[in-house]
């Protein structure tokens, strides 16, 4: 698969031969930040790190992983500080940065906002996260550590759960999870739920999917448990939120009773959905799962900008 010049919009893009090969890249980026700060493939390139909305992890592993590569950074946190403030769209803020750089890393609060950049750039548009919709460099980081964690993903069972509904890390996980030997668990509540679409279609392509609200059946049977926040950006009733958020609390006593083996992930930020006591434990790897964005990240720069094939 030829990934120079590809746009990184969506799971569903990937094929099981195409991510294994991002992995064993992002396997060798990882090796050569143990010996180099710098691997220098990048020198002469430019990232356009293009936030319209709130990022911590996403915004700094781009950066660092484009840096690490030897390359540079401009663009904005917050789309206050750009030009959109004037009420510029989004098509003429992608035409504009498009002549500046060599490949834009973006965030948008709007489904299908990273296609629609993708349209009118002239250069490789990497997905940060587009409203409820994708997350696939999340995705991708995510199945990254599933296998630095566990040696393998074939043969796993993952457990999802959280805000399902609206969760784009999930709705982009699964469609790379399916090209896998895994069973999947989803736990929510019956308001944010997994969209029936997606679970239907999973189930046609021959996955294993369990559906139900109760954490506990999913920490017996899990392998990966992957939380999520509930997300009061995505709801517009604050009652609705207040009775949803502390759905689910995970503690480090039920882990120890029921899977003390378990791999515990978050895409971060995390709420009060894991309580910190579960740092403790040797499987909790979400801040190992922050830092995989970095060589994850870097394997897909180079791929798309083409300096690695």
């Amino acid at each position: 698969m030829d990934f120079k010049g590809m746009d990184i919009l969506g799971g569903r893009q990937f094929t099981r031969e195409a991510l294994d090969h991002i992995l064993d890249v992002a396997a060798d980026m990882d090796r050569g930040l143990k010996e180099e700060r710098s691997l220098k493939l990048l020198d002469g390139y430019v990232l356009g790190s293009l936030f319209f909305e709130p990022s911590t992890r996403t915004r700094l592993s781009f950066e660092t992983a484009m840096h690490r590569l030897g390359g540079s950074v401009v663009g904005f946190a917050e789309a206050g500080t750009s030009s959109v403030a004037k009420g510029e769209s989004l098509n003429d803020t992608i035409r504009t940065v498009n002549e500046y750089v060599d490949v834009i890393a973006m965030r948008h609060p709007e489904i299908g906002s990273a296609k629609q950049a993708a349209e009118v750039s002239d250069v490789p548009v990497l997905n940060g996260g587009d409203g409820a919709g994708q997350h696939p460099t999340q995705a991708l980081l995510d199945l990254y550590t599933i296998q630095s964690e566990r040696g393998r993903v074939d043969g796993n069972t993952i457990a999802l759960c959280g805000d399902l509904k609206n969760g784009r890390t999930v709705h982009a996980g699964v469609e790379l999870y399916k090209h896998y030997d895994c069973d999947l668990i989803f736990v929510a509540p019956d308001a944010l739920k997994m969209p029936p679409e997606i679970t239907e279609q999973l189930r046609e392509q021959g996955v294993e999917v369990k559906e139900t609200p109760d954490l506990s059946v999913a920490l017996a049977e899990a392998d990966v448990l992957y939380m999520t926040r509930i997300q009061k950006e995505r709801f517009d009733d604050p009652v609705e939120y207040e009775r949803l958020k502390g759905s689910y609390v995970l503690m480090k006593g039920m882990v120890e009773r029921t899977n003390p083996e378990l791999t515990i992930m978050h895409p971060l930020p995390r709420i009060n959905e894991i309580k910190s006591e579960v740092d403790e434990l040797p499987g909790a790897a979400y801040f190992r799962q922050a830092r995989n964005g970095v060589p994850v990240r870097m394997a897909l720069l180079a791929l798309v900008l083409g300096v690695v094939d």
